[in-house]
Formats: C-alpha cells, sequence, structure tokens
C-alpha cells in the first residue's frame, strides 16, 4: 500500500498502513480482498477532496474522505485510492472529542470498506458499515472513539 502525504499530518504512514492492514484482517474483510490486493491512500486538504467530490459525484463541497474503487480483477488487484482530508480528520476529531489518529483510521477503514463493494444507502448497510469499522479499528488496537461517533 503507498501512502502520499500532500500536506502536512502529524501522523506516520506507517500507523496508517499498519491500521489498514489490521482492519484489513477482520474475517467479512479478508474474505473480499484478494491476495496480494493494494491500494493507494493520499493525506491531502479540503481543497483537494472538494475537487475529487465535485468532478466525480457532483458535490461542490469538501468532505472528509472518499473511496475510488479500481474495478480490477486478477490475483494481484489494485483496489483502488483512498482520499483523506486531514483538516477534516483535525476538525471531526476536535467535534467528537476523541484523537486524531482515531478519526484518521476511522476514515481510512471506512474508505477501504467502500472500495470492497460496502455501502451506506440505507439504514441496515449502514449499521453494517459502522460495526465493521469498530471491528477494524478494534483489530488495529484503536480506542478511544467517541460513543456518538458511528
Amino acid at each position: 500500500m503507498s501512502v502520499v502525504k500532500a500536506v502536512r499530518a502529524p501522523v506516520r504512514a506507517a500507523f496508517l498502513r499498519s491500521a489498514l492492514a489490521s482492519a484489513g484482517a477482520v474475517p467479512e474483510v479478508a474474505a473480499r480482498l484478494p491476495p496480494g490486493a493494494s491500494l493507494s491512500l493520499r493525506v491531502t486538504g479540503d481543497r483537494e477532496l472538494r475537487r475529487l467530490n465535485r468532478e466525480f459525484l457532483g458535490e461542490d463541497h469538501p468532505t472528509d474522505v472518499l473511496s475510488f474503487p479500481s474495478g480490477g480483477v486478477g490475483s494481484d488487484e489494485y483496489l483502488g485510492d483512498i482520499a483523506l482530508s486531514w483538516p477534516m480528520v483535525v476538525r471531526q476529531a476536535a467535534g467528537f472529542g476523541h484523537p486524531v489518529e482515531v478519526e484518521a483510521v476511522l476514515l481510512c477503514v471506512h474508505g477501504l470498506l467502500h472500495l470492497l463493494g460496502w455501502d451506506h444507502r440505507t439504514a441496515a448497510e449502514e449499521r453494517e458499515m459502522g460495526r465493521l469499522t469498530r471491528a477494524g479499528l478494534a483489530a488495529a488496537g484503536v480506542s478511544g472513539l467517541a460513543a456518538n461517533r458511528i
């Protein structure tokens, strides 16, 4: 997995890689991960997330995380790209009252779930994504999530 930090963010790329790898070991997630699967994570700013959101989803506002599945197949499948807004991570962590590392991992796991086909269009899907996100955080050893976050 490649991690590109396009903005200053006091979180180590190795920490994010490790957290995503651990989340990938959650049984339901692991079942969807092909052998040799990889992805790219870009830690960037609100301006880039706003541009991507507008360009690809037609929504003209910044957001916290976006996922772009590759749609590829094969044993060395490239899952796609995740873009994470660091300023949004900081604001949301402060708003919920948990550490920025918790928010960053939560959003990375959320992005990974989207790359693997999960969504949250219905209440049932939202509950399932929340459950898997919490399981991913636990697998990564990340604690301190605010009770009202997911």
